[in-house]
């Protein structure tokens, strides 16, 4: 396996960043990654494994090593009546997948359609959109320990998944690639339509009675309708999560702030949309040289073309002082920044 040295990693990011690896090698398979695992480059260099470089903002450049996760295939494991467990690489394409799914008439990933990124990161902070998440058609996932060079294997439990959160954010963060995930996806279509512009856009396409492929219709209009394509502005999706508050919290606010919109999350947590927060703060739209944040919507900021990446970092947090200042709401970054 060729390490590649002093290494543009601009095309290999979304917000098309323009900085530069030590190392760089793509591997495409378990073992071409056990076996660059162990060359001597690895030992003494810091490591960054990198999917579809859609969750991630380069402030300069990477003074180690940049693997990137080319495994594929997709295989039917087993089946039952009622469920379909298949096993997808870590390096496919996230949205390649869900329309093989689509395809296969399997559901649970329709609501998810669109989201960039590859499988193999699509655990790593348990992705969502649309009341959906990863954990709910997780089966487990094969990761190689870097340290190590073994597989090991997780299942749903195990990943401890949370609100785009998991085990490897934190407790064991770096210290795995994952290189294949097990879902388990619907014979019998269970279709989540409740959340309201997905409701929307559904009776605007006069569809009464939608199947899983109209669900994954309607998920790509409005995602390439509020979103911007990366292959046309440099983004990360949104770039901040959505804050979870007390309830005592939101009540207080909501005599400030009556329009302020929330979601339930348990009796005592709702969570507030960080994109409302943001625009509320004047930030919607806002160009700043060539970055800034996205016309339609507030959590997604943009690199225009040439831009640093600590330019949008810097902006990142000057928008989090502000809606801290405005609502005493702490908003945290969902993009990993290196």
């Amino acid at each position: 396996m060729k390490l590649q040295p002093d290494f543009s990693l601009k095309p290999y990011n979304t917000f098309g960043i323009d900085v530069k690896a030590k190392f760089f090698a793509r591997f495409e398979s378990v073992e071409e990654l056990q076996q660059l695992l162990q060359r001597q480059e690895l030992q003494q260099a810091p490591l960054l494994i990198l999917g579809g470089g859609s969750n991630l903002l380069f402030t300069k450049n990477f003074d180690g090593v940049v693997l990137q996760n080319g495994i594929k295939g997709i295989e039917v494991l087993g089946e039952d009546d009622n469920f379909v467990y298949v096993k997808a690489g870590g390096g496919e394409v996230w949205h390649d997948f869900v329309l093989h799914a689509l395809q296969q008439n399997w559901g649970g990933v329709e609501n998810l359609s669109l989201i960039p990124g590859t499988v193999g990161a699509a655990p790593l902070q348990n992705i969502g959109a649309y009341g959906v998440e990863l954990k709910d058609v997780f089966h487990e996932l094969e990761a190689v320990h870097l340290a190590s060079g073994q597989v090991h294997r997780f299942n749903n439990e195990a990943c401890k998944f949370g609100y785009r959160e998991s085990i490897f954010k934190n407790e064991v963060k770096g210290q795995y690639v994952v290189t294949a995930v097990t879902f388990r996806l619907h014979k019998q279509h269970q279709l989540n339509t409740s959340y309201g512009a997905l409701q929307t856009t559904l009776a605007e396409m006069q569809i009464a009675q939608p199947t899983i492929q109209d669900v994954s219709a309607a998920v790509c209009h409005i995602r390439q309708t509020k979103l911007p394509d990366p292959k046309q502005i440099g983004n990360a999706g949104s770039f901040f999560k959505n804050p979870e508050i007390p309830l005592a919290q939101f009540e207080a606010l909501q005599k400030d702030f009556p329009s302020i919109p929330s979601y339930p999350v348990s009796e005592t947590t709702v969570k507030v949309p960080a994109g409302w927060l943001i625009e509320q703060c004047g930030w919607k739209g806002k160009v700043i040289e060539n970055y800034g944040v996205h016309k339609n919507q507030a959590l997604v900021l943009v690199n225009y073309g040439g831009a640093q990446g600590e330019n949008i970092r810097q902006l990142a947090y000057q928008i989090i002082a502000s809606v801290q200042d405005k609502f005493g709401i702490t908003l945290h970054p969902e993009v990993n920044i290196h």
